[in-house]
Parts: structure tokens; sequence; C-alpha cells
């Protein structure tokens, strides 16, 4: 190491405290984190690309520095579900410090790394206090049955109004109107289990059937309209 002339001709001071870094909790355990390897938890967090158009949904599983799961949802832009099945490729068995400064394909995902490396690197991570925190395989459990991201698509225009397209329970299929021709309840499809049953021999119809579910007072609509088509 080389040091300048005005550092070789200081006096020597002894440092006092060595107290070390400030312990975060880690996995119900309080840890003081000074290598890569001494940072675990399992933590989400969203990010955005640079012009805002599409947004990731990132979850890591952190197991003595090392990424042992990686949950990557996307939305915006078509590229972005490709982005994400590459960078579901090269996050596993990274350390977090080798991920974060690795290329994640995509703007949106890089960001997410990001703001999970902070979370996870001050301890606030999800199993901050659970004591050994979750095994790999329970990010995996945040998709449900059917292993489908749960998201919520909604279009609206002033002069037609609202069209629920896919709520939580699933996929909306009719959307039930009163006399005013205000919403008050929707029929739904569950695909995820859906397309599990036809993959186990169930005939489509019975297992559309047996998906198909609702929600608020549609049987009390006086119509009832495809949210797609009319």
């Amino acid at each position: 190491m080389e040091y300048s002339p005005e550092v070789q001709e200081m006096v020597c001071v002894a440092k006092g405290p060595k107290n070390g870094p400030a312990p975060i909790p880690q996995e119900g355990a309080w840890v003081q984190a000074k290598e890569v390897r001494d940072i675990s938890g399992l933590t989400h967090g969203v990010g955005w690309c640079a012009p805002q158009q599409g947004a990731c949904k990132l979850t890591l599983n952190v197991k003595q520095g090392i990424i042992e799961e990686a949950l990557v949802e996307t939305v915006g832009c078509t590229g972005m579900t490709h982005s994400a099945a590459m960078a579901a490729e090269i996050l596993s068995g990274k350390t977090v410090l080798e991920a974060l400064n690795t290329d994640l394909v995509c703007d949106a995902i890089n960001v997410a790394m990001r703001e999970l490396f902070l979370q996870i690197a001050y301890g606030r991570s999800q199993t901050a206090f659970s004591e050994g925190g979750l095994p790999v395989g329970a990010g995996l459990e945040d998709l449900g049955k059917g292993l489908r991201s749960v998201t919520g698509t909604m279009y609206s225009t002033r002069a037609k109004g609202p069209r629920y397209l896919e709520m939580a329970e699933g996929y909306v299929t009719k959307l039930g109107l009163d006399a005013n021709d205000e919403i008050i309840g929707y029929e739904f499809v569950r695909l995820g289990p859906m397309m599990e049953m036809i993959a186990k021999g169930v005939a489509a119809d019975e297992a559309l059937a047996k998906c198909t579910g609702t929600y608020g007072r549609i049987a009390e609509a006086a119509k009832t309209i495809n949210p797609r088509h009319e």
C-alpha cells in the first residue's frame, strides 16, 4: 500500500474503541455482519426501470451470503418476462454482493436487487426475527395454489366505465351489473388449479366448472357482461 509523504511523516496515534459493526437481526439472532457470508434472510422488494414503464417484484432467500432461492415477477413491457427468465438463471448460487454487481438483464430487476440488498444488509428482512429463517421453497409459497402470480388488472374509460380483468381470485370471465349498470360482483376462473387438473387427466370442461367461482352479489345481477368483449 502506498502512503503519501504527509501521512508517512505523521505521528502514530492508537485507535481506542474496537466495538465492530452494530448487530443486525437475522433469522432470530443478532449478528455482527463483517463478511458476505454473515448475511442471511428472506425478503421481497420492488424495482422499476428508468422510464418507469415496468416493475419487478423480487423475492430472495439468502443463506450465509448465498442466494439459494429467487422468485422474479414482472409487469410492464413484454420483454421483461424474458429478462426475468435470464435473471432467474443468473441469481441462484451467487452471493448477494455478486448479484448486486451483475447485469440482471432488465433495469427493473437490477433496481429490485439493489433494494433487496439494502434490506438484507441492514437486517430489515421478512425473517429478521424468525428463528432459523425460512426453508428454501418458502418464496414459491408466495404464489399459492397453482403457482401463479397474484395480479390485479383493471381497465377503465370515461365513456364506458370500468372492466375487471384479473383479480386475486383469478381470471375474470363475467361482471355482474345491477339495474343502474353498476358492478355488484364477478365470476372468475382459477387458471393455475384448472391447468393442474387438466394435466392430471381431468376433462377441460369439468376442470373449468370446478375452478369457476363468484364474488359479490352476482346472483342478484340484472345482467352480466364479458369484460373483454362487451
